[in-house]
């Protein structure tokens, strides 16, 4: 049966002429939103059919009155760590109080609390708690999601957690990318663990999960720079590699990144102008998180900047237990816009056709035939509410894969 939304403000995000499919915009096209004022959209069989001013349906269409509202497409969130076990709030009232990181991290708080919860929890346990919470993002437009392991720090908690995300992807709606975090943290001796990384865990995911893509973690507290380019160098003969870099200190990772083709820089806070001019000139995305910022020290990614320079961003949320326990892009959109120097108009491309291309996806993020049918129709009929409002949900319907959800 087919579906046609009647009478709504289209965002359609088409690509500009001679973009090749599934880009990411940068420049000028990075704030266009293709919008056509009053228009019908049709979807047939899970995919977009027709898209115009004026569009017409089989007689037996469920026709959806958008009166208006703002038609656009699912939000693509391509940074998450949805899948956790436990949860870190005694640590953040500690915070509160006063406690350092490193206070925590030497009470045995941080990363490692989750990683011991992870551990004790079973698959099944791990796939119920990530179901739940897609189930959530997706009631707040999120229709694919990228979810990184991370939390294991062995390889059979590690092959655990991915098998999790595996499980969860097929009890859901929408889209599921897993990510294997093979740098987010390390146990006993760094270099030894690293090592262990290489010989022996990434030789095992490589196996069960061909193609997967491959993170790490650059930051003081976290994998050294010599560390991850060591992990990318062997990873990238076979996966995307992808990087977390910058959020508290400058190490000298984005060229790196760069250097390695690696498909995106993630976090960059405390990256220097050069380094973000460099990533502007370069095929690797730049992907901004500013619910971190929001939730722990009130420092945010120079979006606005990286934008003048020609640079491809994207908006995530980043949901974890630890710095961005959220699962509202609209939360991410709105805070990008008050502290990273985006548009409006420039978040939800970067939430949308740019996010989608961090993940290798060139059919969705757009209105367009032949595409995948993920949708949101909007409570409001002006996309700048999305940016203006805090704490609500915009959201008043899902299409997701065609299906009203």
């Amino acid at each position: 049966m087919s579906l046609l939304i009647r009478n709504a403000r289209l965002l359609t995000l088409a690509a500009p002429a001679g973009a090749a499919p599934g880009s990411p915009r940068r420049g000028p096209a990075l704030g266009e939103l293709g919008v056509i004022p009053q228009g019908d959209v049709l979807v047939s069989d899970g995919r977009i059919a027709a898209v115009g001013a004026k569009v017409d349906a089989p007689a037996d269409a469920e026709v959806i009155e958008a009166n208006g509202r703002v038609l656009l497409p699912g939000f693509v969130d391509c940074h998450t760590h949805a899948c956790w076990a436990g949860d870190r709030l005694e640590e953040w009232a500690q915070r509160r109080s006063g406690a350092t990181e490193q206070e925590l991290r030497q009470q045995g708080g941080g990363v490692h609390a989750t990683v011991r919860a992870v551990r004790e929890a079973t698959q099944k346990q791990l796939a119920s708690g990530l179901r739940d919470r897609l189930t959530l993002m997706l009631r707040a437009g999120t229709t694919t999601v990228e979810v990184k392991s991370g939390y294991g720090l062995t390889t059979e908690a590690e092959l655990k957690m991915l098998r999790a995300i595996r499980r969860a992807a097929t009890e859901w709606p929408g889209t599921v990318v897993a990510t294997a975090l093979l740098g987010q943290a390390y146990e006993g001796e760094p270099e030894e663990y690293a090592r262990m990384v290489l010989k022996e865990m990434l030789p095992e995911i490589s196996r069960e999960f061909p193609d997967i893509p491959v993170d790490a973690c650059c930051e003081p507290h976290a994998w050294s720079v010599d560390a991850c380019v060591r992990l990318f160098e062997k990873a990238r003969k076979h996966h995307p590699i992808r990087v977390h870099a910058d959020q508290v200190k400058s190490l000298g990772m984005v060229p790196e990144a760069i250097r390695l083709f690696a498909r995106s820089v993630d976090h960059l806070e405390a990256s220097t102008k050069p380094d973000l001019v460099a990533l502007a000139g370069s095929a690797t995305i730049g992907v901004i998180l500013p619910v971190t910022g929001f939730h722990t020290d009130q420092r945010y990614a120079r979006a606005g900047f990286f934008v003048d320079q020609g640079g491809a961003v994207a908006l995530a949320t980043n949901g974890n237990p630890g710095s961005a326990p959220t699962y509202s892009l609209p939360l991410a959109l709105a805070l990008a816009v008050r502290h990273c120097g985006l548009t409006p108009a420039e978040a939800i491309v970067a939430s949308t056709v740019n996010a989608a291309a961090v993940l290798g996806l060139s059919d969705r993020g757009r209105i367009e035939p032949g595409l995948r049918a993920d949708l949101l129709l909007l409570h409001h009929k002006d996309e700048r509410q999305l940016a203006y409002e805090l704490g609500g949900n915009p959201v008043a319907l899902v299409i997701c894969g065609g299906q009203r959800v």
